[in-house]
């Protein structure tokens, strides 16, 4: 079975990528770090309630393959869903209103930080319990063949990408999809981001095979192993993967190992992690990373990368600024959009 690795950082002129391609990733990069550090300093304000899990340090993941897709394409997250939702073109608005459980978020208040939906994005929504958006992604890719194949529709085949942690592969409907996906040639690309914890369980502690991109090997598909830090890695083997379901070939298993720079949790102290092990991770930072590379190479200037951050500071705080001044949803509401109105 295929293992493929992509050296960091990976040379664009040699993957085609366009000068303007790698500042877009930065852009969103530097969106999704800012917005859930932004998060944090809520959630401790009290402006959000409940669990917050916060995506930082894994945003390359998240980039690297959601900006490689199509507007047309879907897209299927876990409870930490925020950064996925940016990067599939959810305003930051919406979802900052929807953490603030208002009635305009995207969910209009009703689902709060792990249950992140647009139907107009094609985003599936966030999930709170492992391995529940899996079945949901399958059946985007099953609908997207569907389409084409029995109503014969004359349209682009739809990608259906799903992310899910390490702690899921070792869960029924991963093997279960994975076996679905190969056997009708679903276009769907399974992204496990491997941050080498479940919540407090070390990867390599609860699985037999630790080397997740292997499983792929018992069902036909290709399994690849990338450097979940590196974006245009991670965007190399996403535009190959996406391709490969394109063209009707199938299912590809992406592995992305990565690291998460806070807690499991904003509840979580994070104090089972050892600090030698945070502060390797956190030397190899996605964001930093590529700014370096895009300086050293000429690609942008530093003057109009600090445009970029400060362009992305304004969405955030107007993001908060429309959370506050947002209304509450209607209590005599509530049983709506539990259902779909005919």
């Amino acid at each position: 079975m295929v293992k493929k690795t992509v050296e960091s950082i990976v040379d664009p002129e040699i993957l085609n990528f366009s000068p303007q391609v790698i500042v877009e990733l930065y852009e969103d990069m530097v969106l999704g770090r800012s917005f859930e550090d932004m998060c944090a300093q809520m959630y401790y304000k009290g402006k959000m309630f409940g669990f917050v899990h916060l995506y930082s340090g894994q945003e390359a993941v998240s980039s690297g393959i959601i900006k490689a897709l199509k507007e047309t394409d879907y897209v299927c997250s876990t409870y930490r869903d925020h950064v996925h939702a940016l990067s599939k073109g959810v305003s930051a608005r919406e979802v900052m209103a929807e953490l603030f459980g208002k009635e305009t978020g995207c969910s209009k208040g009703r689902g709060g930080s792990m249950h992140i939906f647009s139907q107009p994005h094609n985003f599936l929504g966030g999930f709170a319990f492992i391995g529940e958006g899996i079945p949901i992604a399958t059946g985007a890719g099953f609908q997207s063949v569907y389409r084409k194949q029995v109503l014969e529709e004359n349209t682009e085949c739809a990608v259906s990408v799903c992310f899910f942690g390490d702690g899921t592969t070792n869960n029924g409907q991963f093997f279960e999809c994975l076996n679905m996906a190969v056997l009708w040639k679903l276009p769907m690309i399974f992204v496990v981001e491997n941050n080498q914890w479940a919540i407090g369980m070390a990867h390599h502690r609860s699985s037999s095979s630790p080397e997740i991109y292997k499983k792929a090997k018992a069902f036909g598909l290709p399994g690849i192993e990338v450097d979940g830090m590196d974006v245009l890695a991670v965007r190399s083997v996403a535009t190959e993967a996406i391709n490969r379901a394109r063209r009707g070939e199938g299912p590809t298993l992406i592995e992305a190992l990565t690291y998460r720079f806070r807690g499991h949790s904003l509840a979580d102290p994070d104090e089972l992690r050892s600090t030698q092990e945070k502060e390797a991770w956190i030397a190899r930072d996605p964001i930093k990373t590529l700014h370096s590379y895009i300086i050293n190479n000429n690609i942008s200037s530093e003057e109009d990368l600090n445009k970029i951050k400060e362009k992305v500071k304004d969405i955030v705080e107007d993001s908060v600024e429309f959370a506050i001044k947002s209304p509450e949803p209607n209590v005599n509401e509530l049983h709506k959009y539990l259902f779909v109105d005919k």
